[in-house]
This record gives structure tokens, sequence and C-alpha cells, in this order.
């Protein structure tokens, strides 16, 4: 039995904590094992400048990850879920969802206003266009300046008053322990999240059965029903669609309600369903708000005709 397995990971702050973050999971459960991160430089991570638009939006930090586990340099990849686009490549696949932290977005505001009570006029950063396009159907009198870099760049540059505000994901700010800059919780049916938001996707080798068997006690139903739904609801409307789609699911007990938004960049629409169920048929209900929001209209905003 192989006893030292190699963890993939970003090389960034949050990436690294999250990589450890698995790793001391497993370690309580595997004591005999020993367990080594390997850094891999994605193209998110090469270019920090270039809007996620335009550089090809989901992907951009897990292709070379991909490519590791592919050449068996890496043994098991840690990517923050909601950066895994829905189709796999051949020979892997999404082992385990670890148990999801907040999935909310959060505005982080130099004055420590929120965003109902900041002054017209004020500059709010993000680099995700879900977010930018949310903002502005909330509030068109507050510009959106595009934002990259990692999480202490865009604090400092908030802090720093070149913005006044950064829309941020909670669970980012809580595993780097800086939820005390935290100055708003945005609601989520006005701000639905990424799909996949505040969870950890493991993803391996298919035929790796030793990396299966590892990564499978790390898995947390609930969550991984939630993610089921939210990532069938995105495959359905297009995956690889770059206007903002966003959804987001939680299982109370044996049901689950999903909220889905598709947008348009441009236009600066904004659509929003929900439905409620099964948690076992988590698949099918992300299918089925797809298929509701495409009656509504949705195609149009996302550039589908059917």
């Amino acid at each position: 039995m192989k006893e030292h397995i190699i963890i993939g990971s970003r090389k960034s702050k949050l990436a690294l904590i999250q990589a450890q973050e698995v790793i001391d999971a497993l370690r309580s459960v595997y004591p005999r094992l020993s367990f080594e991160i390997t850094t891999v430089k994605t193209a998110g991570d090469r270019d920090r400048k270039t809007s996620l638009k335009v550089l090809g939006g989901k992907g951009v930090f897990v292709k070379e990850m991909e490519e590791a586990l592919l050449r068996r340099e890496i043994d098991i990849a840690v990517h923050s879920l909601k950066d895994m686009p829905t189709d796999i490549p051949a020979g892997l696949k999404l082992a385990a969802v670890t148990r999801r932290l907040d999935p909310r977005d959060v505005l982080v505001s130099a004055s420590c206003v929120g965003l109902s009570k900041l002054s017209s006029g004020s500059r709010i950063g993000t680099g995700s266009q879900r977010r930018a396009v949310q903002l502005m159907n909330y509030r068109r009198d507050i510009a959106v300046t595009d934002m990259r870099g990692n999480i202490d760049t865009r604090l400092r540059k908030c802090f720093g008053g070149e913005v006044d505000g950064v829309m941020l994901a909670a669970a980012a700010l809580v595993r780097m322990r800086l939820e005390c800059r935290i100055t708003e919780y945005l609601p989520v049916d006005k701000f639905v999240p990424a799909v996949g938001q505040g969870a950890l996707g493991i993803e391996v080798r298919d035929n790796d059965k030793l990396a299966n068997e590892i990564v499978a006690p790390l898995s947390h139903e609930e969550s991984w029903r939630e993610v089921s739904a939210e990532r069938a609801f995105l495959k359905a409307l297009g995956g690889g669609c770059r206007e903002p789609i966003a959804a987001l699911g939680v299982v109370k007990g044996s049901s689950l309600h999903i909220r889905g938004m598709v947008a348009n960049s441009t236009t600066l629409e904004v659509m929003n369903a929900e439905i409620e169920g099964k948690s076992s048929d988590a698949e099918q209900l992300g299918l089925r708000l797809a298929q509701s929001m495409m009656e509504m209209g949705a195609g149009r905003l996302i550039g589908r005709s059917g």
C-alpha cells in the first residue's frame, strides 16, 4: 500500500490553507500515512490582471492541476469547488466534497458601511462578473471596479483607498481567519453565490482505487447533494457559458431548496427562480430548475436559443 500521498494545490495562501485543511482531515483518519503538498501554477495564477471573463472563466484555476493528476505527478487535487467546470476530463473524477462553509458573498467596506447605505458613486472591487451584475442590478448608482489578486491584495486596495469596498466569498475570509473584516453578509435572494461556493472539491484519477478510498471519508453528504443540484443546473444551462450563472442549494432534513440566477453582463438583466424537492433527487432538481428558467426566457440572457 502506498504510504506517501501527494496533494496538489495552487500556490496562493488561501489554496494552501485549503490543502492543509484536507491534509489535517486525512491525517486524523490515516495517522500512518504521510502527506506532502505540491504547488501547481495555473493560468489564473500566472495572469492576475486580465479579466477572468477574457481568460475563460471556469477552468483557469483547475486545468494545470488536472494535467498534473493525469501525469501522476500528484495523487489528489484540492480545488475551490466553485472553480471546477462541470465537465471533468476523461480519467478523472470529483471524488469528494467537503463540508461546506458559509456560501454567501460578503462586503468588506473601508468605512464599515453596508451596501444599502454606501454613498452614490462608491467604488466596489470584484473580479467576478456574477457579483458585478448582481451588484449593478441592486444599485445602479455604484461603480464596479474590476479587481483581481489574492485576498490580502484586495483588502489592501480596499483599506488603502483604491476602492470603497470589495466583494468576496465569506468562506475565503473564514478560512483565512479574517472574519473581522466582514462588514456585511449579502442576502442570497439578491446575491446568489457561485455554484459550489464554500466547499472544497477533491479530484482524483478515476482508476486510482487507493486515492478514491482515502478521500471518501472527507465527503459530506448534505454538501454533496447541494452542490450536485447546483452543478446540474449550471451544466444544463451551459457550463462553459461566459455569462453569469449562479445557484445555491440548501438541504434541510430530507428536502432540498435550490435558487438559480442567470444574467447578462451587458444589459445587466438578472433572472431568478427557485424550486424545492427531495434531497435524494438533487441532480434532477437542478435540471428541472434549469428547464423552468429556459421556459422563462433565460436563454436570451445567456445567448442560448433553446
